[in-house]
């Protein structure tokens, strides 16, 4: 997870969050967050990596939809960074 942007960690973190999130439904969740439209020329990529580096799996719920599942190699992933996380922000909080 150390080599992921700040959008992959987030994007990542919805997915882990929802029940089979269509790319459209990544989307929105994502435009909420961060009060800005994105547009499908940097969501569908950054989707393809994180598919690409194993933490998330795709799948096909019709012929122009697709849907993302998180791996365990990515519930892995932030449950370690949760933890690297928590160590820095336990003692402030």
């Amino acid at each position: 997870m150390d080599d992921l942007t700040g959008f992959l960690r987030d994007a990542l973190y919805v997915i882990a969050g929802a029940d089979r999130p269509s790319g459209q439904d990544i989307k929105e969740e994502m435009e909420q967050y961060y009060s800005s439209e994105i547009n499908h020329g940097r969501l569908y990529p950054n989707l393809d990596t994180l598919v690409n580096k194993g933490l998330v799996d795709k799948g096909q719920l019709d012929r122009r939809t697709n849907y993302y599942t998180i791996t365990d190699e990515g519930e892995q992933a932030i449950a370690n960074r949760l933890e690297w996380e928590s160590s820095y922000l336990d003692e402030r909080l």
